[in-house]
């Protein structure tokens, strides 16, 4: 029996939606070993809830970074990666019992570096459907198999070179099964519209390192709109975050006392809220800069504005393609000139909305994890 390992190694838990519900599909209805390899208790949580029946079917296996190189994760983990890349070098027997082994994240590639000959096939699902040039970055090309949630990431890949014509599967987004996505959680006490502001957590292209605070006070003395202040997950891990690609280093703010008392105003750095599509649920208005979490929004064709607090010539980017979906601005009054007609830009940007939307996620009867699943189990069983 071919076996498949499911590797849960981020810091946070947000990528785990994207391979859970493909791993209980595989363990429900394929005969292939299916295990899950989790790093940290969050993850493994979030994992097993969205396993569902199918929990008891998955071998459940804890991995970590050697002993002497946990002394030192809490200091290092600050700076960079440096407990998922520990626990990968610590695990290399382990990883070559498997056929294959599924990731939402390149460092796993590490495996295939170190082991080479001995290396399990390592099949890449996204955690996400972005425009950035993360899509497209260069080392992912080393990926045997590419599951896609979408003709847009097939056509990014062959442009770059990361896909061969042979070596890539459109199988929806698994996130999205089970959620029902026409329900609106009501997690404010009046039913003012509600903006769901979903900054970045990149030191360079996200807006939140200097109109973070200024959007707070727009909300503060706009008592008839309600703002849920969400950024990615993962800005709020660290204090310091450094770009490698743009060698930009910037600091996170503690978020004002006065801020957190006002009726309209909702914030969360980083609960399960923020990463379950509860709040992409919930808002009427999607305001962000280059999260692809706006593509999670769009599953229902809704106002959608985009702050631009860095140069770039946007709209003939190719990395920018998801700000079409709505109206981009660069400051305050800007913004709130915005916000006053979201009806009407909502309207505006209905049709596009939905052309990119399909472009980006190929949605069909079928649950994509079942699709997914489906992908594996004839790839491992090609092999």
């Amino acid at each position: 029996m071919k076996r498949v390992a499911f590797l849960y190694n981020h810091d946070a838990p947000h990528q785990v939606a994207h391979l859970a519900g493909t791993m209980a599909a595989l363990a429900l209805n394929h005969d292939v070993e299916v295990t899950a390899l989790v790093a940290r208790p969050a993850a493994e949580k979030v994992a097993r809830e969205l396993s569902g029946a199918a929990e008891t079917r998955i071998r459940w296996q804890s991995i970590a970074p050697g002993s002497f190189a946990a002394k030192f994760a809490p200091a290092f983990d600050k700076l960079f990666p440096f407990s998922r890349l520990m626990t990968l070098r610590a695990n290399m027997d382990l990883f070559a019992t498997y056929d294959a082994i599924v990731s939402s994240e390149r460092t796993c590639l590490r495996i295939k570096e170190t082991l080479g000959a001995r290396s399990p096939k390592m099949i890449y699902v996204p955690h996400g459907s972005g425009d950035r040039n993360v899509a497209h970055h260069p080392s992912l090309a080393a990926f045997d198999l590419h599951m896609v949630s979408g003709q847009k990431l097939v056509d990014v890949g062959l442009e770059f070179g990361i896909v061969r014509p042979d070596n890539w599967r459109i199988t929806g987004y698994s996130k999205f099964d089970g959620v029902d996505l026409d329900a609106r959680p009501k997690l404010f006490a009046n039913d003012n519209p509600v903006v769901l502001y979903n900054p970045h957590f990149d030191p360079h292209l996200s807006s939140v390192y200097t109109l973070g605070e200024p959007v707070l006070e727009l909300f503060a003395r706009r008592p008839d709109l309600n703002l849920i202040f969400a950024p990615h997950v993962m800005y709020g891990r660290k204090r310091w975050h450094f770009s490698l690609e743009f060698r930009t280093l910037n600091r996170r703010r503690d978020i004002p006392e006065r801020y957190k008392t006002l009726p309209n105003i909702l914030i969360d750095i980083g609960s399960e809220k923020s990463i379950d599509m509860t709040y992409t649920r919930a808002a009427d208005i999607y305001l962000g800069d280059v999260s692809s979490q706006v593509y999670e929004f769009l599953v229902r064709p809704r106002a959608a504005i985009f702050l631009q607090s860095h140069d770039v010539d946007w709209r003939t980017h190719p990395d920018y393609q998801f700000w079409h979906n709505g109206a981009v601005v660069r400051d305050i009054a800007e913004l709130e000139a915005t916000l006053d007609r979201w009806q009407e830009l909502a309207a505006e940007y209905h049709g596009t909305q939905q052309r990119l939307f399909a472009y980006t996620i190929d949605m069909t009867d079928e649950p994509a994890s079942v699709r997914g699943a489906r992908a594996v189990a004839e790839y491992v069983q090609s092999r």
